[in-house]
């Protein structure tokens, strides 16, 4: 217990304030059901288009829907998307990762070419293009984003252990007998994960981005279901005169956003220890 209290002491600053934004959104997000006073299709004609207020606080839409009920609702759905696009293939990107660094020969000419052929297609368009696929919906994203992250996440866990496999305690593993299953799990994937799991942090602000994009163009999450990029593209309409539909939303995406690039940033500066 005193060792993880002194290592979130050392964090960064902008770590602390990162964790800080994105644990209340989060947790927000998670008791969404506990929190939002309303329910996210909740219509009431009687408060079509009412500005922020006590009974309202992000105002409503023009069919009576509490903004900010659909806004908590909305990324609690962006938020399990995400992890679950990033962080489901990253163990196995980075395991072949690691294997075609460390073993060289066939196998990393394989996984490398794997990877340069996904890495090649346009991520958008690779997204719009399994969407014309299977259509509208979260089906597209889930499948094209995991398909296309996991090489940018093998390529750097091959270009870790390239360096890694040469320093003296991994030739150390060889000396001593330990086997190659033992030297790169025990070994070298501790030393290989890190800048992975740095990197994480970019990747999950990207997806976000894309996900909402995907919505607010009508590829992605389909309405009446709350989701951020769909509410700010049903409140695009209203700017003028209802600008909280589209612009309180907004916010909350890019302040999620930035407290996961708060977090990549002081980790990247200064590691994961």
């Amino acid at each position: 217990r005193r060792s993880i209290a002194g290592r979130i002491r050392r964090w960064p600053t902008s770590v602390k304030i990162g964790v800080g934004i994105v644990g209340i959104l989060t947790l927000a997000a998670l008791f969404a059901p506990l929190i939002a006073p309303y329910g996210p299709n909740e219509v009431d004609p009687f408060a079509l288009l009412q500005s922020p207020s006590s009974q309202h606080l992000f105002g409503t839409d023009d069919t009576g829907r509490d903004v900010f009920s659909r806004t908590l609702y909305g990324l609690r759905l962006d938020v399990f998307l995400v992890l679950l696009v990033t962080y489901v293939p990253f163990p196995f990107a980075v395991m072949a990762g690691a294997l075609a660094g460390y073993f060289g020969g066939w196998v990393d000419m394989i996984v490398s070419r794997l990877a340069d052929i996904m890495i090649s297609f346009p991520f958008i368009v690779l997204a719009i293009a399994f969407v014309a696929i299977v259509g509208p919906g979260v089906e597209g994203f889930l499948i094209a984003v995991p398909l296309a992250a996991w090489a940018l996440y093998a390529r750097l866990a091959r270009a870790e252990m390239l360096v890694i496999r040469e320093q003296p305690f991994m030739m150390a593993t060889t000396a001593l007998g330990y086997s190659k299953t033992r030297a790169i799990v025990k070994h070298g994937l501790p030393n290989v994960i890190r800048p992975c799991l740095v990197y994480t942090t970019i990747d999950l602000v990207g997806n976000l981005i894309l996900l909402s994009g995907l919505s607010y163009l009508g590829f992605g999450v389909q309405p009446p279901t709350a989701e951020l990029g769909g509410i700010i593209a049903e409140g695009q309409g209203y700017l003028l005169n209802a600008w909280w539909i589209a612009t309180l939303p907004g916010l909350v995406l890019v302040l999620f956003g930035v407290g996961v690039g708060l977090i990549g940033e002081g980790f990247s500066d200064r590691g994961l220890e």
